[in-house]
């Protein structure tokens, strides 16, 4: 195993703040490629339901916010989605949704293992809480991974910022993921109001401590449908220090370049994939749908094609000289190391 890198919080602070970073850019660029190689690994995202039960005060899809219409797919609807995207060698779906409670334990169940039956993708469930017996269910019906968000590791500002959510509640649900034996992925936003440098630097020691096995952290986007409209969107540079020292002290993670990073730049994936990650997330959820699931405001590429978002991936990751990967991405992390 290699030697770990062990960063204060207070130097962890101080880079942070710097202006001059690309030292820190260079070792984790360097540590990535050392310990999880060259290749990205491609997650295709489904957002199969915008219905949400939660009211998260920064998120679009909140259950007060009644300007977006609602959807849900069908259960055939995801299956032929699934199919689709395993003939074009994306080996991961990404099941995604808001705390949408009609998709019961017995409908994913059996969405799951006809995805199962059907392709030989990895399949992740994003779907929020549910019960220990609906993730043990949902595991032994063969989804591989799981990934729910802590959001932020300060306490306080959780409570404020989910009114009808528990922080130990969170944590508790990771720690499940964990003993059921799923590949646990879990992360924060950057730039939340209320949010400091201080508050930023525990987030990285959270994921340093947990050792997920993947983390997917990008910027906060505010949203005008939600109560938080007006507030100043994320921090770019921070954010690629954010991933940049979580490589460094997690080098075995897998770690996406997320969708929302390109709302503060159209470049913004090509430097975070040279930042220390690894993973990149084409939007796969039919073309329909894709403009509904409004987390936040100007999400790219809801005018393409599943198939179309795919290939664009693939572009943006030859032209940095990095190539797709050709198996299912599981974390190198083992179950010993956790």
């Amino acid at each position: 195993m290699e030697k770990e890198t062990y960063i204060s919080k207070h130097d962890i602070i101080e880079i942070l703040k710097k202006d001059d970073f690309s030292d820190i850019v260079k070792q984790a660029d360097y540590i990535r490629r050392e310990n999880v190689g060259e290749e990205v690994h491609l997650r295709g995202i489904c957002e199969f339901s915008n219905f949400c039960r939660k009211d998260c005060l920064y998120c679009g899809l909140r259950k007060s916010n009644k300007k977006i219409p609602r959807y849900r797919m069908s259960p055939e609807e995801i299956l032929r989605t699934a199919v689709l995207i395993d003939k074009h060698g994306i080996k991961t779906i990404v099941l995604q949704s808001g705390e949408d409670i009609w998709f019961t334990k017995k409908i994913l169940t059996k969405l799951i293992e006809d995805i199962k039956t059907h392709t030989d993708l990895a399949v992740t469930l994003s779907i929020g809480e549910r019960s220990f017996d609906e993730y043990k269910v949902f595991k032994d019906a063969g989804a591989d991974r799981y990934l729910l968000r802590f959001e932020t590791s300060n306490e306080n500002l959780f409570k404020k910022l989910h009114p009808d959510d528990d922080y130990h509640e969170r944590l508790k649900c990771l720690q499940w993921f964990s003993d059921l034996g799923y590949q646990v992925g879990s992360g924060c936003m950057i730039g939340l109001p209320g949010q400091t440098i201080k508050d930023i630097a525990d987030d990285i020691l959270f994921i340093k401590k947990w050792n997920f096995h993947m983390v997917g952290a990008g910027p906060y986007i505010s949203n005008d449908d939600t109560p938080l409209s007006g507030s100043k969107n994320g921090n770019f540079s921070i954010v690629q220090k954010f991933i940049a020292l979580v490589r460094i002290l997690c080098p075995k993670v897998l770690l996406p370049a997320t969708t929302a990073m390109d709302i503060l730049r159209s470049d913004a994936r090509e430097i975070i994939l040279q930042s220390g990650a690894n993973v990149v997330m084409p939007n796969i959820t039919p073309q329909k749908y894709k403009q509904n699931y409004r987390l936040y405001p100007d999400k790219p590429c809801i005018g393409e094609d599943p198939i179309t978002c795919r290939y664009c991936m693939e572009n943006r990751v030859k032209k940095i000289g990095r190539k797709i990967a050709q198996d299912h991405g599981h974390s190198l992390i083992s179950i010993r190391e956790k």
